[in-house]
């Protein structure tokens, strides 16, 4: 199993996605739309829709919102037109970033990133620059209150990959092809499921001193807030120590 960061656990744990819940409904509906104009609006038939009307539900995602988002990728109604992109580059220390955007503004999101990459003591790299750096994975969250044990055992006859543990989340991670079926397993035996979708995996992590480690945690939380900024990826391996303090900060 490739490097695991910490950085999509920290961001659960500080209860980002609550706090900002408008802002996640506004990822979510981007992705429900990009998925309907490139698959059709039929979730049966769109296993990338499926995927992403799946994740707004766990978000609890009002139905009326998922509806207009697949409408506006199907272009039942008016939508301004959004453009995919990634971005990459190296934050304090050396670490690799890696930006999935979706915007309706190219040269805003671009510009914003830039600015905040250059203020934070980083650099935008070329294109390719780290993709090499991240595997594609399926990732199922589950609250950890279930047992630890018997959820791997299961998860794996599910068809997982493996099994993490972190303070109070279980990590269950599979191929991409198997996330849909490992979920569905493990929902038919009894487990409630936090949260699934198809995220990126460093190979390898950097191990950042205190400072550059807090200088990181920081951008990658600004990064977080821009306009059109979907996901965020690092290979950072931040200190226990500076990751205590993020969380309580």
């Amino acid at each position: 199993m490739s490097g695991h960061s910490k950085w999509s656990t920290i961001k659960r744990q500080k209860g980002v996605a609550d706090a900002r819940r408008g802002q996640l409904f506004t990822r979510l509906g981007r992705e429900i739309t990009i998925a309907a104009r490139d698959g059709g609006g039929d979730p049966q038939a769109n296993a990338a829709l499926r995927l992403a009307v799946q994740r707004a539900r766990d978000s609890n995602m009002p139905r009326e919102n998922i509806e207009r988002a697949i409408k506006r990728g199907t272009g039942s109604t008016e939508a301004a037109a959004l453009f995919e992109m990634t971005l990459e580059g190296y934050g304090p220390g050396g670490a690799a970033i890696l930006l999935r955007i979706v915007t309706d503004n190219r040269n805003r999101t671009i510009s914003e990133v830039r600015s905040t990459l250059t203020r934070s003591n980083s650099t935008v790299g070329e294109s390719g620059c780290v993709t090499w750096v991240f595997d594609q994975k399926g990732v199922i969250t589950v609250d950890a209150r279930s047992d630890t044990e018997d959820l791997a055992l299961a998860a794996i006859d599910a068809g997982a990959e493996d099994v993490k543990v972190e303070d109070n989340l279980i990590e269950i991670y599979t191929r991409p092809e198997n996330l849909e079926k490992t979920r569905k397993g493990l929902e038919e035996g009894g487990v409630t499921i936090s949260s699934a979708e198809l995220t990126l995996i460093p190979q390898n992590l950097i191990k950042l001193e205190e400072k550059d480690a807090l200088q990181t945690l920081k951008l990658l939380d600004k990064l977080e807030e821009i306009d059109g900024v979907q996901h965020v990826f690092t290979n950072a391996d931040f200190p226990d120590g500076v990751v205590r303090s993020y969380r309580s900060g």
